[in-house]
């Protein structure tokens, strides 16, 4: 039996709990893998009486959720208590969604889960409670840290449509120009393609590097950071036997057939790889962090506190998330 994924809390306010909840009682339709789900027992519980959702739980260690996926939601205690009621985070909901994100690490780190898969987290209620990372991505990158180096965390959002990767990411328009570097568009890209190779089993992976500025900088009269920055990066990529083409026009990029002639677009800025996957595959995108030496992938919305508690989310994306970390965790080399 392939080991369970680690399913976080995320946020206890948010529709973490209601999407989990529904993803489970969805496991025999869909064939989904087998998963446990890391937090508050209690919280669940309420959540699902709310909901009226019949799930059983039943609290579990581990390596023995596959044993009782099929007739409940396992559930692994993370000792402490989630109290916020839906959509209305309080003082405990930070410390929840924390310890709920470090036990997973733990447990994959260990070889108890095959990999992890988050839910939403609010950053705002993270940093009212003293959390200093830009997001989820930046924090699994510390936890997965040893002897004081910590690996870059390479971002990915993932759908059948299309694969986008920003090299810069959770920062201002502002800082993401300063942070934009030869070196951090190289080293983004081969992360990018180690993992296509190891856990999409793409055997040479084909990328395409966007520009910055409107139509690739137009030779110079729109901005120079094709001619300084993209470009040279893309010369080195090649030059390692990369199959990378670029600097390209993002407006032109992401059309059908243009996404037939790439297998993973290489972005300068958030916003420019997320707008147009959240747009072609909002209910099917799947938020992988590359670089790591586990897999984790997420849902690519947010915590959505306007719905939580009423039924109406949507789990299709967590349902994508969980299939396609299974998927990985089949595809990457067994560690010996």
């Amino acid at each position: 039996m392939a080991k369970p994924l680690a399913l976080t809390s995320g946020e206890p306010a948010g529709i973490g709990p209601d999407i989990t909840l529904k993803a489970w009682l969805r496991r025999d339709e869909l064939k989904l893998p087998s998963f446990y789900w890391l937090g508050d027992p209690a919280s669940l519980a309420r959540r699902a009486r709310l909901l009226g959702l019949n799930v059983p739980l039943t609290e579990v260690r581990p390596e023995h959720a596959g044993r009782t996926f099929a007739q409940a939601l396992p559930v692994v205690p993370i000792g402490h208590a989630a109290t916020a009621q839906p959509g209305h985070p309080d003082d405990s909901s930070a410390g929840a969604a924390l310890a709920s994100i470090r036990q997973a690490v733990a447990d994959v780190t260990a070889d108890r889960a095959g990999a992890i898969v988050t839910n939403p987290i609010a950053k705002n209620v993270l940093y009212r409670g003293g959390f200093h990372h830009p997001g989820h991505t930046e924090y699994l990158a510390e936890l997965a840290g040893t002897n004081g180096s910590t690996p870059q965390p390479v971002m990915m959002l993932w759908s059948p449509a299309l694969a986008v990767v920003p090299v810069t990411i959770h920062v201002s328009l502002r800082e993401a120009l300063a942070q934009l570097s030869v070196d951090l568009i190289v080293s983004t890209a081969r992360i990018a393609v180690t993992d296509l190779k190891s856990n999409f089993g793409i055997t040479q992976p084909r990328l395409a590097v966007s520009g910055l500025n409107p139509h690739a900088g137009e030779d110079g009269s729109l901005g120079t950071e094709e001619q300084t920055i993209v470009a040279p990066a893309v010369d080195i990529l090649r030059k390692e036997g990369f199959h990378a083409r670029g600097p390209l026009p993002a407006d032109t990029m992401f059309h059908e057939a243009a996404r037939q002639t790439y297998d993973c677009a290489i972005c300068m800025y958030h916003d420019q790889a997320l707008i147009p996957i959240k747009t072609l595959a909002f209910e099917e995108a799947v938020n992988v962090t590359l670089g790591l030496p586990f897999i984790r992938t997420s849902p690519d919305h947010g915590t959505a506190f306007d719905i939580a508690g009423t039924g109406t989310a949507n789990p299709a994306s967590l349902i994508a998330a969980l299939r396609l970390a299974a998927s990985m965790a089949d595809t990457r080399p067994v560690r010996l």
